[in-house]
């Protein structure tokens, strides 16, 4: 009974202390920048003109790509360029304007997509063209442009599937590599490893489609064309993608030399470095796609999204494979090895997805207000709240491991015996993915809205 005790003194301790911890970054972090956003305009928005302007001066907030920024007037898009004197920076662009006749207005309509991220934001621009009112008059055909709701839940599912994928390919090699190897030679663990590759590759070719309809501002049937991919592939978020899937192109080599080599291949040291280094570039080229170069301290950013993602893939990939492949064994040599020792790997991961969570918070929402008063904030309260609720079915299947493994292995997988373990195990695995759709929706969410 001592020992039940400490060990839930030690959960709360642990739960208080990455609350705590969560708190005072959030206080004390300065303000994160959001989404690209335009600052200033010359002339200046709601300025009255006695003719239409030749050009008009647009300031953004951070850096930006000439194909990433739309124009219109109209319905008709303009053309943009670099001014001859910018700022250095590349927030700056000049919009050539047509001239208007007949007309008493000049209305614009901006969308740019943001260079970290491709998340889109749009604005009006109206300039009254004669001194009859005394106030810019209200916009009638230039409103802004809205992002799909369609496009959004399709590239949030698919995302969703993407970081299932990435969860069970590098969180199943490090389990087969680091705990067990001879599950390489196991019929469900391979076809587990194959799907993921599979899932992996075809959600790294359709995201980017749907990534850029939403970006663009389109629709459904815009991922059918191939200029949606092709506007995208121009910009910094298409190269990312683009090297995305090459990492899975190189993946399906690490997946063939362990289907062909088996146990040998799987505790062979030149195999373990180079799906190290594949693991590495599917998580960054995954994570260089998320908010985590928003706020002002990118690099903090970049090192926590890694980690983060590397404990979830651990951590799930894992369980899968422990509960897929493992268990229904039974075999007591590997009860003995892979369950105890997934224990502590498990309890390692989640200590890092709590350490890198809480930097990423600090990072993207900037204050400790954002967690309620935004929408992105009030998202990731709930996933911390089913967060919590795993790591207290965590702590069931850890007293299990501690209380009853040895006793299962005596019974040499006694049926009765482990099934506890399994419900928990299951119930465990359940929430993790709802865990990884409320991610998805995080990332396809803007920050601070």
């Amino acid at each position: 009974m001592r020992g039940v005790r400490h060990r839930a003194v030690s959960l709360w301790t642990t739960a208080l202390t990455a609350v705590a911890a969560v708190a005072v970054l959030l206080l004390l972090a300065p303000a994160a920048s959001a989404h690209t956003e335009l600052e200033s305009s010359s002339p200046k928005d709601g300025a009255r003109l006695t003719h239409t302007p030749a050009t008009v001066r647009l300031t953004f907030s951070e850096p930006v790509d000439l194909p990433d920024v739309r124009v219109s007037a109209g319905g008709k898009r303009l053309v943009v360029s670099r001014p001859d004197q910018g700022d250095g920076h590349g927030n700056v662009i000049v919009v050539a304007v047509p001239k208007a006749t007949g007309q008493d207005r000049l209305g614009l309509v901006w969308q740019v997509r943001d260079l970290e991220d491709g998340h889109p934001t749009s604005g009006t621009l109206s300039f009254p063209l004669t001194a009859k009112t005394t106030a810019p008059p209200a916009s009638e055909d230039a409103s802004a442009p809205a992002p799909s709701a369609d496009v959004r839940t399709a590239w949030a599912t698919v995302r969703w599937a993407g970081y299932l994928a990435l969860a069970l390919y590098i969180g199943g090699l490090a389990f087969l590599a680091l705990l067990w190897p001879q599950g390489a030679q196991d019929r469900r663990t391979r076809r587990i490893l194959t799907l993921a590759w599979a899932g992996g590759l075809a959600t790294g070719v359709v995201a980017p489609g749907l990534e850029g309809a939403y970006g663009a501002m389109g629709t459904i049937g815009d991922v059918l064309h191939l200029a949606t991919y092709r506007d995208l592939l121009g910009t910094e978020v298409g190269v990312v993608a683009a090297c995305r899937v090459l990492m899975w192109v190189l993946a399906a080599i690490v997946l063939a030399a362990l289907l062909q080599g088996g146990e040998r291949t799987a505790r062979s040291p030149g195999w373990r470095v180079g799906a190290l280094a594949v693991a590495l570039g599917l998580l960054r080229t995954t994570g260089m796609a998320g908010h985590n170069a928003e706020g002002t301290h990118p690099g903090w950013g970049a090192v926590a999204d890694l980690v983060h993602l590397l404990g979830v893939s651990v951590w799930l990939g894992g369980l899968t494979l422990l509960l897929l492949g493992v268990l229904p064994r039974r075999r007591p040599d590997e009860l003995s090895a892979a369950v105890s020792g997934y224990s502590t790997l498990a309890g390692v991961s989640v200590a890092a997805i709590a350490v890198a969570g809480a930097v990423l918070a600090w990072q993207i929402l900037g204050s400790f207000g954002a967690l309620f008063h935004t929408g992105y904030g009030r998202l990731l309260l709930l996933k911390l709240a089913v967060l919590a609720a795993v790591l207290l079915i965590a702590q069931g299947s850890r007293s299990w491991v501690r209380t009853r493994l040895d006793i299962a292995v005596l019974l040499r997988g006694d049926r009765a015996t482990v099934r506890p373990f399994v419900y928990s195990v299951a119930a465990e695995t359940g929430l993790v993915l709802v865990v990884l759709a409320a991610t998805s929706l995080l990332v396809t969410s803007a920050p601070g809205r």
